[in-house]
């Protein structure tokens, strides 16, 4: 049998990487180039015949500057062209400022600005334009978006689509869910999302988008993309999700149309090897070509809890009626100050008990709120389990603030608020966190409490666990963004002014593993949050441990007194008396 190489098809990045990296040295290092040629230059006075030769350079001098202005003009021709180009976008854009909301624009405009920066930038690196490039602090005012950016903004449409099932091509055409939300992609938008996705060895991603890519620039009158570039990742990501022969024949078109092409006929021969390792005749190479294999790669989560999720946040999961009808509202008045101004509480689980308090922030705390955090946001962290530090992590993707009780009055309020809600101490929960997300922002999963292997969690606050969570709801998506609980299979959608509440311990003290919970991907609209992790010191008294850990409180601050719904001035099957009035 005919020996094969261990190595791989030379795939595509190797290329882009080479010219990209060519092509910014050229642009960020013109000026140090030219220093290194006038340091060269130095001593030519040392040599006649270098001599001779600047007399020639000399004679070329006019020539260069009536070639320089005229490149000048040409250049602020088109500065002048791209000017006019962006305002009108942009008073495009602020006719419908809430159009950013939806993923497709916002992934085109963080495309649009990340390419137009370095353009910008490129056409001002001419030596005329150095000092006024010192001067220039737009970029640092205005937070220019990066490639980092732009390839956060393309994996969180790729998350968008695969939690909620979004066509490829109905995304390209600007829809989502049969609700028209953007222009049309681009063969170039559909190549860069596919790219981005290559370059995350994503290839069942990239195989979607680059086909997507490919079909686009064959529609195009003037082609955004040259279709070889697209051939190249198409086939190499084929070959990488088992498709072998798809993968030749695909490289065999690249060779057609791109005969020069300097790793197409290396790929094909590299292909034909490996078909002929696995017992394929060269005569069959190109035969009985299976159908496309394109399947998800696994995640950290695994396929059952990675599938739970997603169909919670789908909200596809249906609700046992036998269980709903369990559940009730009333009005919380354990407290003299309620009794005058209860809260409406909502009951939307038992066992373990979460409660949803209706109505119980208003616009000008929530604008107060967002005004005290803007200027604070930052990428949102989790906590390592071995070190107890914090740290970004791509299964959490927002940015969060942090506000102390000090901070303002209006904190200080939510925090005296939380308490008559809650029945527990605030003085040992932690401050106030503000949380917005993005594109296809989330929170994977997860627990709010220290389990027990994460020992040094929390231990530089020396309050012990998290007791309870409560998450306050100050905007309200239009698509996407629930709060889900995956072992208990019930989701929760955002609404706006409420705090949804529950225990993340059992009143033994241990975790309670039924509360891992997640926060979904928001599809269209905005998603700001803040939540309160509330610890165990301090409720010693306020939440008791139970003779026995099975216990299960039946509603907030339940220390064993009747339910609310058999209290007779609250309870909602009072049909006689007094209190019925």
């Amino acid at each position: 049998m005919k020996s094969v190489s261990t190595t791989q098809p030379t795939h595509p990045s190797s290329f882009w990487l080479l010219f990209s990296s060519f092509l910014l040295y050229c642009l960020f290092n013109l000026p140090s180039t030219i220093n290194v040629l006038n340091f060269e230059f130095a001593d030519l006075f040392t040599s006649s015949a270098d001599l001779q030769r600047l007399t020639h350079a000399e004679w070329e001098i006019p020539q260069l500057i009536n070639n320089y202005i005229k490149l000048e003009t040409e250049r602020l021709e088109h500065l002048k062209s791209m000017a006019f180009k962006y305002r009108q976008t942009n008073e495009q854009l602020q006719t419908n400022i809430q159009s950013v909301s939806n993923p497709i624009n916002a992934f085109r405009m963080i495309k649009r600005l990340t390419n137009a920066w370095k353009e910008l930038q490129a056409e001002m690196r001419a030596d005329v334009a150095d000092a006024y490039l010192q001067n220039v602090t737009m970029e640092g005012q205005a937070k220019f978006p990066t490639d980092e950016d732009l390839s956060g903004a393309a994996v969180g449409l790729l998350r968008l689509q695969d939690t909620y099932r979004l066509d490829t091509r109905d995304l390209a055409n600007g829809f989502v869910q049969d609700v028209k939300i953007g222009n049309e992609m681009t063969a170039f938008d559909c190549f860069e999302i596919g790219r981005i996705a290559y370059n995350n060895e994503d290839f069942y991603h990239t195989l979607l988008w680059m086909q997507e890519a490919l079909s686009r620039a064959k529609r195009e009158s003037t082609p955004t993309i040259a279709e070889s570039d697209v051939l190249e990742y198409l086939a190499f990501a084929m070959f990488k999700q088992g498709n072998l022969k798809m993968a030749l024949t695909t490289t065999d078109r690249l060779a057609e149309i791109a005969p020069t092409h300097p790793r197409a006929n290396g790929n094909i021969k590299w292909y034909e090897d490996q078909l002929t390792a696995d017992g394929v005749k060269s005569a069959d190479f190109r035969k009985n070509i299976p159908p496309l294999d394109n399947r998800r790669r696994d995640d950290s989560l695994g396929d059952s809890e990675r599938n739970i999720y997603e169909a919670l946040c789908r909200d596809e999961v249906p609700v046992s009626v036998k269980e709903t009808s369990k559940l009730y509202c009333y009005y919380k008045m354990d407290r003299p100050f309620l009794r005058v101004a209860p809260f409406k509480v909502e009951i939307v689980r038992f066992n373990p008990l979460a409660v949803l308090f209706r109505n119980v922030i208003v616009d000008e705390e929530i604008e107060r709120i967002q005004e005290l955090a803007k200027p604070k946001l930052a990428r949102a962290t989790v906590q390592n389990s071995q070190t107890g530090q914090l740290e970004t992590a791509s299964y959490r993707i927002s940015k969060s603030a942090w506000l102390k009780a000090s901070a303002d009055e209006v904190v200080e309020r939510i925090n005296t608020r939380l308490n008559l809600m809650t029945n527990l101490e605030m003085e040992t929960a932690e401050e106030l966190q503000i949380a917005n997300y993005g594109i296809g922002g989330h929170y994977d999963p997860h627990y709010d409490f220290a389990r027990k292997e994460e020992k040094k969690a929390f231990s530089d606050l020396g309050t012990g666990n998290r007791i309870a969570t409560a998450l306050f709801y100050f905007t309200q998506p239009e698509k996407g963004g629930y709060t889900v609980f995956t072992e208990l299979k019930t989701a929760q959608r955002p609404s706006k002014y409420d705090c949804l509440f529950w225990y993340n311990l059992l009143r033994s003290g241990e975790g309670d593993l039924r509360t891992r919970h997640a926060a979904c991907p928001v599809l269209l609209g905005v998603k700001w949050v803040s939540n309160k992790w509330i610890h165990e010191k301090g409720q010693e008294l306020l939440r008791p441990c139970a003779l026995k850990p099975s216990v299960q409180e039946r509603y907030v601050g339940d220390l064993g007194g009747p339910e609310p719904r058999d209290h007779p001035n609250i309870s909602p099957y009072c049909k006689t008396g007094p209190q019925c009035d």
